[in-house]
């Protein structure tokens, strides 16, 4: 459909810019999502209306939150919750059968399964999330009414089952069967940009240094790219079986964007460093050995975007890394001084694995358009892993539960008929706010948009639905309400606000074959709800994420740092594709935890670089100590340095830097004779020498120092 769309625009709007044509195609495609979503939730309540369901709302709540305007993204976000649904379900049996009658115990199990189910969540990366969440929520529904009648927990799971399910099952057939916008082929255009923009910025790039700034700017840019398609190949696998089958070629074609990227930001790095007037011979005979390898990719203004263009990159690029050290033998002759000799050794053997690297890059690109199913070795080792920090899990398990049993305790005290609606509302928040970067500013957005809804919910019902017969006059009353939720849903500029208004509208309507108008409970049920908002905002306050902890911000920095330990120590086999993408995990968690431009972002994205270019130094310098015959007192040496690096890294301190540049400095005199050791750890001796990044601080002694020192 977006073809469809794309193609008309093109056509009627031919003579007007290409920005117009952008806006009206989103604008066309938004709406056409507000037209399905709207349908969607509709037939919903008319297929639970006739099967006779007790709550048809329940159904049409899921698939006001199931429903997204990539077909893929439902049907993997449905698959989880229909698994999370069975799961609470099985929760909710154990929690009534063990303690029937009996508040108290019944409360704490409940809270805390709550809490570790919104820790689970707040682990996850893609929708596995959402299978946590609904473990959590479906336990809540199915126990919290029968909490005095536990007789009728079988009746009551079964129905909220059912309910669940069918908004689910309606949401996935509409979202697939209505003019749907494939999540395949957002990430096959995902996968043609980055393979594109990142050959172009190479081969523009390599004829002259980056400034760090924008080094860092492309290194975010990396992160996000990764990341993104990571999340977007484990969520197309339910929709497309091409894609399913493929998988391991794109985590292979991941993985060699990362290491290609690493590689060439260390390049960069070393550019930067030489910088120095007396070392440009240096640097001018490094630009011209780049400048091989940028004509291998290609001529200015060239864009290879498609698989069939990457078998012929694929080729050039295997014949300049061919020619590469021949040209490099070269352009070395003349250079007299052993550190010039040292540096340039260093930078060409960067520019030949850019080269290999880049060749490997193209090569899995190719390979995506292949229709075999065979996967290779490196296809198989390419897995991508993630790093989580439990102690955030265990902030998020301690909130929710802390949050429940408070609104429990508040419950059992008060008597209030309404209690366990608002438990109900506090659990839902708790779980999907758990699952967000900033969970602080999105449940102010959404509590917005749940106020808005409850006070549209109410209009709705006594203002409109009250003098209307019928399921025709029904959906004619409801659609004028619902179109603003999900047009607001589509917009990014607002995150969550079309979310809160949509469970609020369809919470307070209420919809039931028989529908019931009874101003006091409606009131009293908005203030339950309300109550549940607030109480799940306040927790976020007390506990906060990332986001606003200083104390879990600083957790992940030195989880980050932490990938420099693992490089250091862990098996090498499959260490390279575990530490490339770790790391980015990590970076991409922090990046998403702070504001753009903070100190804390550009702090993060400085130990990022960092972390790059020395844990892959270090796995480089460990790959060549396996197969080079080093003599024991050398490799002890070269381990110790490593170990001082990784205690650097482990906890930053001036007396832990100054030891690991020593012990380097004296494991590159002492290598002299082992060419394959010298390009590592000279990059490592440089990346601890660079005054520009995060190290730098460390460079100069402190001023106790020099007073021992005179």
């Amino acid at each position: 459909m977006g073809a469809v769309v794309q193609g008309w625009f093109d056509t009627a709007f031919g003579t007007h810019s290409a920005e117009a044509r952008a806006w009206l195609r989103g604008a066309a495609l938004d709406w056409l999502f507000v037209a399905k979503a709207t349908f969607a939730v509709l037939l919903t309540g008319w297929l639970a209306m006739a099967l006779d369901l007790e709550q048809p709302g329940t159904a049409m709540m899921t698939v006001a939150i199931v429903i997204h305007p990539q077909s893929g993204m439902v049907i993997a976000k449905s698959f989880y919750r229909a698994l999370g649904t069975l799961i609470g379900c099985a929760a909710a049996f154990a929690i009534v059968g063990t303690f029937p009658q009996q508040r108290v115990p019944f409360l704490l199990c409940m809270a805390l399964w709550l809490g570790l189910c919104a820790g689970g969540a707040s682990l996850q990366r893609n929708f596995r999330s959402y299978g946590f969440v609904l473990a959590g929520y479906t336990a809540a529904i199915v126990a919290l009414p029968v909490v005095n009648h536990p007789q009728n927990v079988f009746n009551s799971a079964v129905m909220r089952v059912s309910e669940v399910m069918l908004g689910i099952f309606v949401a996935a057939i509409v979202s697939d069967a209505i003019f749907p916008q494939r999540l395949g082929d957002v990430l096959r255009e995902s996968v043609r940009g980055q393979f594109a923009d990142f050959i172009v910025f190479v081969r523009d790039s390599l004829r002259g240094a980056l400034p760090r700034p924008e080094l860092e700017k492309a290194h975010l840019r990396f992160v996000r790219a990764v990341v993104q398609i990571e999340a977007q190949r484990s969520s197309v696998v339910f929709e497309d079986v091409g894609v399913r089958l493929r998988s391991p070629r794109l985590r292979r074609f991941n993985h060699a964007f990362m290491a290609a990227s690493t590689s060439y930001q260390s390049l960069h790095h070393l550019l930067n460093r030489l910088q120095a007037d007396e070392q440009s011979p240096v640097r001018e005979r490094l630009m011209a050995l780049a400048g091989s390898l940028a004509d291998a990719l290609g001529p200015a203004g060239s864009e290879p975007r498609t698989a069939a263009q990457a078998p012929a990159l694929s080729l050039r690029l295997a014949a300049s890394a061919e020619h590469l050290p021949a040209r490099a033998q070269v352009l070395r002759d003349g250079l007299q001084a052993r550190s010039d000799r040292l540096d340039f050794d260093t930078g060409a053997e960067l520019i030949q694995r850019i080269a290999t690297e880049l060749h490997e890059y193209s090569d899995a690109y190719a390979r995506l358009a292949l229709r075999n199913s065979a996967v290779s070795v490196a296809e198989a080792e390419s897995n991508f892993a993630h790093a989580n920090d439990w102690a955030g899990a265990a902030v998020v398990v301690a909130r929710t539960t802390l949050t429940m049993l408070v609104m429990g305790t508040f419950w059992l005290a008060s008597a209030w008929t309404d209690g366990a609606g608002a438990m109900l509302i506090a659990t839902i928040f708790s779980g999907l706010m758990a699952t967000l970067a900033d969970p602080l500013r999105a449940i102010g957005y959404m509590l917005v948009g749940y106020f808005v809804g409850i006070v549209c919910g109410i209009v709705c019902l006594y203002g409109v639905l009250i003098h209307m017969d019928g399921f025709v006059l029904f959906s004619a009353a409801l659609v004028p309400f619902l179109l603003p939720g999900f047009y607001l849903s589509a917009r990014p500029a607002w995150p969550g606000v079309g979310a809160g208004y949509l469970l609020a509208l369809l919470y307070t309507v209420a919809a039931k074959n028989t529908m019931g108008y009874d101003a006091l409970h409606s009131i009293n049920d908005s203030l339950s709800q309300l109550l549940g908002v607030v109480c799940a905002g306040a927790a976020f306050m007390l506990f906060a994420g990332a986001s606003d902890s200083p104390w879990l911000l600083g957790r992940l920095l030195r989880k980050l740092r932490l990938q420099v330990v693992h490089a250091c120590a862990w098996p090498l086999r499959g260490l390279l594709p575990r530490f490339e993408s770790a790391s980015r995990d990590v970076a991409a968690q922090i990046v998403a935890h702070t504001r753009p431009g903070s100190a804390p972002s550009r702090e993060g994205l400085a130990w990022s670089l960092a972390v790059q270019e020395t844990g892959r130094a270090l796995i480089e310098l460990r790959s060549a100590l396996s197969r080079a015959e080093v003599p024991m007192p050398l490799r002890e040496r070269i381990g110790a340095a490593m170990a001082a690096l990784a205690a650097l890294y482990a906890e930053p301190g001036r007396e832990k830097y100054w030891q690991a540049r020593e012990l380097f400095s004296v494991s590159i005199d002492e290598a002299v004779a082992y060419p394959a050791l010298m390009s590592p750890l000279h990059l490592i001796r440089l990346a601890l020498l660079d005054a520009d990044s995060v190290l730098g601080a460390y460079l100069r002694p402190s001023a106790q120092e020099h007073d021992h020192a005179a």
